[in-house]
């Protein structure tokens, strides 16, 4: 039996369920194998389940005896995780289990992405529905499809699905903090004609690669100065093309729209006369790099090694075009709150750069809780490629959520989580975008909250789950749906 350390856990039920979860594979937009394990796991418990036709999966339970009359409560989690690797880790989301291991506290994986997110609220989700010692009132569990990368299943969900008035969301990231609204988005996606000759191969290539950045949650942890793969490359062949007139066949970088771009790889070709040149500036770059990120990105690393010449290049013209509009492209925090104390309120996310065949794919995410500011800023990034000559377009996006001061769900999970762990939990919103948004337009009279256990490095190979604090965060659910 697989992840045998993980199921060892306590609470074992809720460990149980995490382990089976870490086994089926679930990328955005391919999660039919974790909805045939829902709706087999409803339909062995006697339980209504309901797939919609967007391929949210949702599971009734009746009230315990005598609280029938209680107001109905829906748990809510996404069922897809981001698949993010280390380039050395032979890994096929598609097909392969997660393998975790715990190490000082944590439950992490083997150079991917844990699943953590959302997977440990499915998780508490699953055991709840099992156990017949729990008290509650009728209750709901929701597990929406493709949250990480379209939030598809809360777009596509009905206005007449739910009966519930209360909802818990699972998906938030930090014990101690109860979130009472998101952050809105959208995607500005940009497309450049590959235009390219052939190559000249009296010219010396190489291959440039940059590694072992954080990355990171483009919401959660666009504030904490880490490096983006995108910019640090891009910056380093803007120079050697304007001094030693390099020529570029390929430039990768980057990979998920809500990720922070972990690593880039270059193909460039360089005058013989410069080659020295070019090493020392390449050695350079790598020091200034160390240098500036040396407290956030302690491991990062750039190496050139000999590559076979390509047998074409992109002209001169896109050349500049490109590295001009990606270096002049924002990315990271655009304002600050003036409501919230030490609050993002916009950012924007330089999220990847992608060859093919014709095209070159640059990827942006923008975040906000205003409206009019994400709007704002999503025009900001398209004109610095509309200026460079490239075809941009804006996903429609989705909206924020409005913190409610007066809802009694939070008065309540406040007050229960005191109560449990003597110490008061924060209040907050977060910049990460939540489906309570989506979810609060089709049911505006939904009473709302999010919290979680602790998990870092979401979205990113990095990502671990506190072992202690999913403790914490069981008994926290159970008592709160015990007094709604």
């Amino acid at each position: 039996m697989l992840n045998q350390e993980i199921r060892s856990l306590k609470p074992e039920r809720l460990w149980h369920y995490f382990a089976e979860i870490l086994e089926i594979p679930r990328p955005s937009k391919k999660e039919e194998k974790m909805i045939a394990y829902l709706k087999k796991f409803g339909e062995e418990h006697h339980l209504e389940t309901i797939v919609d036709e967007t391929g949210n999966v949702l599971i009734r339970k009746p009230a315990t005896k005598n609280m029938e009359s209680r107001k109905g409560v829906i748990l809510q989690s996404h069922m897809d995780m981001v698949c993010e690797k280390n380039s050395n880790i032979d890994h096929d989301f598609d097909k392969d289990p997660i393998i975790a291991h715990i190490e000082d506290g944590w439950v992490k994986a083997n150079g991917t992405t844990l699943g953590a997110d959302d997977g440990i609220g499915m998780a508490a989700q699953l055991a709840i529905l099992e156990a017949d010692d729990l008290v509650h009132g009728p209750l709901e569990c929701l597990f929406t499809m493709d949250e990480e990368t379209g939030l598809t299943g809360a777009f596509g969900l009905k206005k007449d699905l739910l009966n519930g008035e209360v909802l818990l969301n699972l998906d938030s990231e930090d014990d101690g903090e109860l979130f009472i609204g998101c952050a809105g988005g959208k995607d500005t996606i940009v497309e450049f004609a590959l235009d390219t000759e052939p190559a000249n191969t009296q010219l010396s290539c190489f291959e440039i690669q940059l590694s072992g950045l954080t990355g990171g949650h483009s919401g959660d942890d666009i504030h904490k100065g880490r490096g983006n793969a995108v910019k640090l490359m891009n910056r380093v062949l803007w120079e050697c093309t304007h001094k030693y007139d390099i020529r570029v066949a390929l430039f990768n970088a980057g990979n998920l729209r809500n990720a922070i771009a972990r690593e880039a790889m270059a193909v460039i070709a360089v005058p013989k006369m410069h080659v020295k040149e070019v090493e020392e500036e390449l050695k350079r770059f790598s020091k200034i790099f160390q240098n500036e990120y040396k407290v956030t990105e302690p491991s990062l690393k750039m190496k050139a090694s000999s590559a076979t010449m390509p047998e074409k290049w992109m002209t001169k013209s896109l050349q500049m075009r490109l590295f001009n509009a990606l270096y002049a492209a924002p990315h990271g925090v655009i304002a600050w709150s003036q409501d919230i104390p030490d609050f993002v309120e916009t950012s924007t996310n330089l999220a990847a750069v992608k060859f093919d065949e014709n095209r070159i794919l640059v990827t942006t995410s923008q975040r906000s809780s205003v409206t009019s500011a994400k709007h704002d800023i999503a025009n900001a990034v398209a004109a610095c490629f509309i200026l460079a000559g490239a075809d941009v377009k804006h996903t429609d996006g989705y909206p924020g959520w409005t913190p409610n001061p007066h809802s009694a769900v939070v008065d309540l999970t406040n007050n229960v989580y005191t109560e449990l762990f003597n110490e008061k939990p924060k209040v907050l919103a977060i910049h990460a975008g939540l489906e309570c948004g989506l979810i609060g337009e089709k049911y505006p009279e939904m009473d709302m909250i999010s919290f979680g256990p602790t998990i870092k490095g979401a979205h990113s190979p990095d990502e671990r789950l506190k072992i202690d604090t999913v403790d914490k965060f069981w008994k926290l659910t159970i008592e709160v749906l015990k007094r709604i």
